[in-house]
């Protein structure tokens, strides 16, 4: 019986030392981080500004390597990877690509898919590459793509 009181007792003070701690976190997440926070917003509403040189600069791979079927009768394979340079200092702009993966997917393969094996060896690399990268501009609301380059072009 003695015991069943000590662990009781033991129970209470514990719940009461996490409720004091929960109400101690919730008062400095609400008071202290929205300050902080406020902070970070304003710093993000100027304009977003040109890449100095030398400013940090990534290789955005998220599209991957593609295999698309040319438009043949019997089709061949194209297999691609794409990739682009971006300033993952303007976050918003990084964001709209890793959405956009999708789209860029579909444009690729719309694109190279609509050519047959004797049209993609006849094109002129930089022409497709010009093209891929006027149909990605487009559909980006929030920044522009300069250049795009091909890791991987192959036309089987």
């Amino acid at each position: 019986m003695r015991i069943s009181l000590y662990v009781y007792r033991l129970l209470v003070i514990f719940l009461i030392f996490l409720a004091f701690a929960f109400v101690v976190g919730t008062i400095y997440v609400v008071f202290v981080r929205v300050d902080s926070n406020a902070a970070l917003a304003d710093s993000n509403a100027a304009p977003i500004q040109q890449i100095e040189p030398g400013g940090e600069l990534r290789t955005f791979t998220g599209i991957g390597r593609m295999r698309i079927s040319t438009a043949d009768p019997n089709p061949g394979v194209v297999i691609i990877f794409i990739s682009f340079v971006f300033d993952p200092n303007d976050r918003p702009f990084s964001e709209e690509l890793a959405l956009k993966v999708r789209d860029f997917r579909e444009i690729i393969i719309e694109y190279i898919g609509s050519f047959s094996i004797n049209e993609l060896h006849n094109k002129d690399e930089e022409d497709i590459k010009n093209e891929l990268l006027h149909r990605f501009n487009t559909i980006l609301r929030l920044g522009q793509l300069e250049t795009l380059f091909f890791s991987d072009f192959m036309i089987l």
